[in-house]
Order: structure tokens, then C-alpha cells, then sequence
């Protein structure tokens, strides 16, 4: 398994509401991040983006990119980790320490809101899923800064 650390948490209650940032907060097959209005699952949905998360070293890349600095929760994702690359691959599953578990089911393409926040950030954020993942909540439980987040590859569910 590759392990590294959540270094953020942020949520929003609301469509372009402003993002609030964390120490800690719960996590549910219900209701994504508690607290963040993207993450309820509506009847019918497959959930396929109740939680977003990015790797801060992808984020670092963008903003040194467009040589502006910007704070990582201005991309309106819920997490950020750091000491790993995320995975590209769909049914891989992300373990915080808390007991949650977050299924990867796609890459979270940055809108054109990227540009209003500064010109130029959504291409930034395009190439090779600089923009993070899109996540189905698998298991509840709390996250809280500097847990451990380990990774466990699609491969190794198949030889679980």
C-alpha cells in the first residue's frame, strides 16, 4: 500500500457558497463530508462525486504553473493529501486512519469557475488529473488533519 496525509478538509453548504476550511469533520454513505451540500446522496444517484480530493503536489504544480499564489481550497475540493499520487484508476479505494473508506469513481475536471478565481487556472488544472478525483463514500466514520490515507489498488482487491 502507498500511504501519505491529509493536509485538508474543506467544505461548502451551498452551490458556489464559500468554502470552510477544517480540522476535522465526519464522513457518510449518506452525506459526504457532513456539512458539504455536493455530498448528499440523492435518491436514484450513484454517488459518483460525494467527496473530491487532490494531491497537494499537483496542486503546487498548477499554481507554480500560473505563477499566481492561490490557497488550495480556492478549487472547491473537500480533501487534500500529501506523500502520494492519486489514483487514476476507478474502483481504487482510499483508507483514512478514522475507518473511512472512499471509492475513486472518476477524475474531477475543473469547470470554467477555475477562471474567475484567476485566468488560466482551470487549463492548469487540466493535464493528467492535476484537478483531483471524484469519490463514493464506502465507509463512515471521522477524518481529522494529519491522518494517514493509504491507497489500495484496483489489483489489489482483485487478489484480496
Amino acid at each position: 500500500m502507498v500511504e501519505g496525509r491529509l493536509i485538508g478538509i474543506a467544505r461548502h453548504d451551498r452551490p458556489r457558497g464559500e468554502m470552510e476550511t477544517l480540522d476535522h469533520a465526519e464522513v457518510t454513505t449518506a452525506l459526504g463530508v457532513v456539512g458539504d451540500f455536493r455530498g448528499a446522496a440523492k435518491p436514484g444517484s450513484k454517488r459518483k462525486r460525494q467527496v473530491t480530493v487532490m494531491a497537494a503536489a499537483d496542486w503546487l504544480a498548477a499554481v507554480r504553473e500560473l505563477g499566481v499564489p492561490l490557497e488550495w481550497q480556492v478549487r472547491r475540493v473537500n480533501l487534500l493529501v500529501e506523500g502520494l499520487a492519486l489514483p487514476r484508476v476507478t474502483g481504487t479505494l482510499l483508507r483514512f486512519a478514522g475507518g473511512v473508506v472512499l471509492e475513486v469513481t472518476g477524475e474531477c475536471d475543473p469547470c470554467s469557475r477555475m477562471d474567475t478565481i484567476a485566468p488560466g487556472l482551470k487549463a492548469v488544472l487540466t493535464p493528467d488529473w492535476r484537478g483531483g478525483i471524484t469519490t463514493r463514500v464506502i465507509a463512515d466514520g471521522p477524518i481529522a488533519l494529519g491522518d494517514r490515507v493509504e491507497i489500495e489498488w484496483h489489483d489489489q482487491l482483485q487478489d484480496a
